[in-house]
C-alpha cells in the first residue's frame, strides 16, 4: 500500500481532473436531505480550497455556521462572521472570536480522501482527528468525490473515524 504522502500527491492530482463545481452541487444537494444535518442546528463546515467539495451554500440553510481556524496544533471554532483571511496554510478562516466546540451538532470534515471503513485522508496537520479525538460526541461527515473513495487507507491509531460520507 502507498503511503499516505504518496497518495495525498496521488489525490490531489486526481481532484485536479474533476469537474468540482457539478459534483459539489451535487453532493450538497445529498447533505441538505440527511436527518444529520435537517436535525442539526450548529454546523461547522470548512472553507474549500481550489478543487475542494464546495459546500458555501449551505450557508442559507438556517442553521448557526461555524468554521475552523488553526491556532498552533488546536483547531478553534469561530461563528461565521463574513469575514474571511487567508492563513499560513492558505486557507481561509474566520476573523471571529472562538466559541466552545461542545455546541456543535454536526461538523463537516474536509478529505482528500475516504476508504470504506469511514476513515479519511487529511492533508497531514492532524487538526480534524486531534479535534475530533477531544469531542468525539459530535457527529461527523465528509462530503468527498465518488472518484476519492478507495476500499482502504493507510491508518494510524490516532486516526478518527467519520460517521457520515457522502459523494455525487
Amino acid at each position: 500500500m502507498e503511503n499516505k504522502t504518496e497518495l495525498r500527491r496521488k489525490f490531489i492530482n486526481i481532484r485536479k481532473s474533476l469537474d468540482t463545481k457539478t459534483k459539489s452541487k451535487t453532493i450538497l444537494e445529498k447533505i441538505k436531505l440527511t436527518d444529520a444535518f435537517v436535525s442539526a442546528k450548529n454546523v461547522m463546515l470548512f472553507y474549500p480550497t481550489q478543487y475542494e467539495v464546495d459546500l458555501l451554500d449551505l450557508c442559507c440553510e438556517n442553521k448557526n455556521l461555524y468554521f475552523p481556524r488553526v491556532e498552533g496544533d488546536n483547531l478553534l471554532v469561530c461563528p461565521d462572521n463574513n469575514d474571511f483571511v487567508k492563513s499560513k496554510l492558505n486557507i481561509y478562516e474566520p476573523t471571529s472570536p472562538p466559541i466552545n466546540p461542545n455546541i456543535l451538532d454536526l461538523v463537516i470534515v474536509p478529505a482528500l480522501a475516504v476508504d470504506k471503513n469511514h476513515y479519511r485522508l487529511g492533508y497531514g496537520g492532524g487538526y480534524y482527528d486531534r479535534f475530533l479525538a477531544k469531542y468525539n460526541k459530535i457527529k461527523t461527515l465528509t462530503p468527498i468525490f465518488k472518484e476519492l473513495i478507495v476500499d482502504e487507507l493507510p491508518k494510524n491509531n490516532y486516526d478518527i473515524k467519520i460517521d457520515y460520507i457522502f459523494s455525487d
